[in-house]
């Protein structure tokens, strides 16, 4: 199969959908590899390496796109992109269909073969290809949501860890998967006094256990939201339902209330975020202040460290990759009932019963 791995246009994006090994894998199995000159110098990766792994460099996009039977990428295509795509053409990347429907269109109105990242499912309910970014995503929150508390970015100048004689930050996490365990990992690490929300038992159990108590677990419920994040200093959105839209979880009369100079970081915006206020917002310019509340709500926050989230992204889809080219995508999709949930649109028809209902639309299942 002749793969294509474009460089990432979305604004501020540094990471490249392959690593130089993952390339050199393909190749001895007699894949062709092209990748556009310079794809991977924002996560530290030069075209001389790629050259050595078996790649062919090529000038432009544009001919990635055109030369391509599969193309790989980190975010959705944006922009020129589209008319890039041709019908019957894999597009193997993040999607995140339900939050954008103009994109959802464009997939289907080009028809080609949209897989996404964020909805292959393992049988145990688990997101495997979105777990390596959510955990980047979570402990970068805690570095964030201090960068926004920092009185110079409309912040109300408190220190996470507080210093001896003078408490912690107060920090509530809304989510108790693999981003707000993260989260929780590095926020108790520095100090703070942390608790967090979910709606499983079971898992609020699971978090008590592996953190020895260093965080208080709270079933999650208006109520219980609408208490912790009055009383929070930094509250961090990971609620993600896979496929879906995120619920609004928070409200804009709830953000008003909040404390004068406190911050929201919502890493569910990649699929619409919790809060009623959340909008998308870039790694160049990364935070707002509404309703006195500091919001940092950028949809590729993996992107702000792209050396680490490349080699843990590659680690996690390759073997799918792999699949998809050894087999094609219809026979790897019938062998692997994980992979099969990752198609999102085909032939102009979507795929994904979460994105469709979420429009309001059709879903079909493909044949295999």
């Amino acid at each position: 199969m002749k793969i294509g791995v474009p460089k990432e246009i979305k604004p501020a994006e540094k990471r490249v959908a392959i690593t130089p090994s993952g390339i050199r894998v393909l190749t001895e199995h007699n894949h062709q590899v092209l990748i556009e000159k310079g794809a991977g110098l924002g996560a530290g990766f030069t075209d001389e390496v790629y050259l050595m792994a078996g790649a062919e460099l090529v000038d432009t996009p544009e001919q990635v796109w055109e030369e391509s039977e599969m193309v790989l990428k980190v975010k959705e295509p944006i922009g020129p992109e589209f008319k890039w795509m041709k019908p019957g053409q894999i597009i193997f990347t993040y999607l995140h269909l339900a939050a954008d429907r103009e994109l959802t269109d464009r997939l289907l109105k080009r028809r080609v073969i949209g897989i996404g990242y964020e909805t292959v499912q393992l049988r145990d309910g688990t997101l495997p290809l979105l777990a390596p970014m959510s955990e980047v995503a979570g402990a970068l929150s805690v570095q964030m949501g201090a960068y926004c508390l920092e009185a110079r970015n409309g912040g109300m100048g408190i220190l996470l860890s507080g210093v001896p004689g003078v408490r912690p930050a107060r920090i509530t996490i809304i989510g108790g998967g693999v981003a707000g365990m993260a989260a929780a990992i590095v926020a108790s690490g520095i100090g703070a006094r942390v608790s967090i929300l979910d709606i499983h038992h079971a898992r609020l159990g699971y978090i008590r256990d592996v953190m020895s108590g260093r965080v208080v677990t709270i079933n999650s419920n208006p109520a219980n939201i609408e208490e912790e994040c009055l009383n929070s200093d930094l509250v961090i959105c990971t609620v993600l339902i896979p496929g879906a839209k995120a619920p609004k979880l928070i409200s804009r009369s709830l953000v008003k209330r909040m404390k004068l100079g406190s911050a929201i970081v919502d890493i569910s915006i990649d699929q619409g975020g919790c809060a009623e206020t959340s909008r998308p917002t870039t790694l160049d310019d990364p935070i707002y202040t509404e309703e006195g509340v500091v919001h940092y709500c950028v949809t590729n926050m993996p992107g702000a460290v792209p050396r680490t989230s490349t080699i843990a992204l590659t680690n996690a889809t390759f073997a799918y990759v792999l699949a998809l080219a050894d087999k094609g995508w219809k026979k790897a999709m019938a062998e692997n009932a994980a992979l099969r949930l990752g198609l999102n649109v085909y032939d102009g028809k979507i795929m994904c019963k979460a994105v469709a209902d979420t429009f309001g639309l059709e879903c079909f299942e493909p044949d295999l």
